[in-house]
């Protein structure tokens, strides 16, 4: 190992901490169930204890979420985590 290497913490500068395609597809999931049920952004982000803002991010495929908000998620939407994980892979094309 480098002596003299310097340590910078964080990620490098322009990496992504998530991969686009599958946050894209999950983001479009959750919008056209929103919408199907008829709920504002606002709304489903007050259900899901989430910030109006991230609840956009996630919609916009700029966040992935983590497991716990995706059955927040899943439960404010009234559906299985599942449905919204298999439609997210169906989306992608896999």
């Amino acid at each position: 190992m480098e002596k003299n290497r310097k340590i910078s913490p964080g990620r490098p500068k322009g990496s992504i901490s998530y991969e686009p395609k599958p946050a894209i597809a999950f983001g479009a999931v959750v919008r056209a169930r929103r919408l199907e049920m008829g709920i504002s952004q606002e709304g489903l982000s007050s259900m899901a204890s989430v910030e109006r803002s991230h609840m956009g991010k996630i919609e916009r495929g700029e966040h992935l979420p983590n497991l716990v908000l995706i059955l927040r998620l899943a439960q404010a939407l009234e559906i299985r985590p599942g449905v919204l994980v298999d439609a997210t892979e169906d989306l992608m094309g896999n």
